[in-house]
């Protein structure tokens, strides 16, 4: 399922910090030019972008954050909710001076980006938005998003390969440092793993949809049938443009990121001109 992708530019990216509200934010950038920022889904960090930054770095300023709580970033006490990811974000764009910026969210990144996207409205050029839960009623009272990432430590260290086990049905063979990824950035932040995904449950999305005026795209993996009937939604609530991948599942940043990277600068190059940092 992996693609190919030139990973020798992976030298070229650049790491950084920035103060905010919440103690420091991380994030890694690659080029120049008009940002792209991305945000990821949760347990995960900056590194679901690994092989897509500097794709899209060598024609613009691509950035990936960790969001608050997760990767390098500051981890604060209280409750996860997603209008807190997204103070974090715009500290983030502040400190970086994003005056204009593409915006792109994967899974829980998506949703936050509906938020940010709410909030910055016209300093937001394009809005991408990846596999991302369209959370109405028929979520936030729907089954739970289950146990798939929690697991019990135990002194034998066994709760390592069941967390392995858990997100193994989503990679293919081939994909193994992909998921690796996953387990590393799943360990940092296993006492409260399962947070990120109960926080999109308590989000009211509805009202913050129709002030989000940047041109919108949603896209999902084929495979990824978590995510796949969002698309019909966002479509009538935004008026966007949709698209499936042509392969992938939860992990399409990682599993396809040639082709994700194509279709981050096709869209934004039918925006381009518009953004500036």
């Amino acid at each position: 399922m992996t693609d190919a992708t030139d990973t020798t530019h992976t030298n070229a990216l650049r790491r950084g910090y920035v103060p905010s509200r919440f103690g420091q934010l991380h994030y890694v950038e690659s080029g120049a030019g008009e940002p792209v920022l991305m945000l990821h889904q949760t347990p995960r960090s900056w590194t679901e972008y690994l092989h897509v930054l500097p794709l899209v770095g060598a024609d613009h300023r691509a950035i990936a954050m960790d969001t608050l709580g997760y990767g390098a970033s500051a981890k604060p006490e209280g409750p996860h909710r997603v209008e807190r990811f997204a103070d974090a974000v715009g500290d983030l764009i502040e400190a970086l001076g994003l005056d204009r910026f593409h915006l792109v969210g994967h899974h829980t990144g998506g949703v936050i980006a509906v938020e940010v996207a709410a909030r910055f409205q016209d300093r937001v050029a394009s809005l991408m938005l990846s596999a991302t839960a369209f959370v109405d009623d028929e979520k936030r009272s729907g089954p739970g998003h289950g146990r798939v990432d929690r697991v019990d430590p135990q002194a034998d260290g066994s709760h390592l390969r069941e967390l392995w086990d858990r997100r193994r049905g989503f990679y293919r063979p081939g994909e193994e440092a992909a998921l690796t990824r996953y387990v590393i950035d799943a360990l940092t932040v296993l006492d409260r793993i399962e947070e990120g995904h109960e926080s999109l449950r308590r989000y009211h999305m509805e009202p913050r949809l129709p002030r989000i005026t940047a041109p919108a795209l949603a896209v999902c993996a084929p495979d990824d049938h978590f995510s796949l009937p969002s698309l019909a939604k966002f479509a009538a609530a935004l008026g966007c443009e949709t698209r499936v991948l042509s392969d992938g599942h939860v992990a399409a940043p990682e599993q396809v990121p040639a082709e994700f990277a194509r279709t981050i600068l096709t869209w934004v190059g039918r925006h381009h001109g518009t953004a500036e940092g």
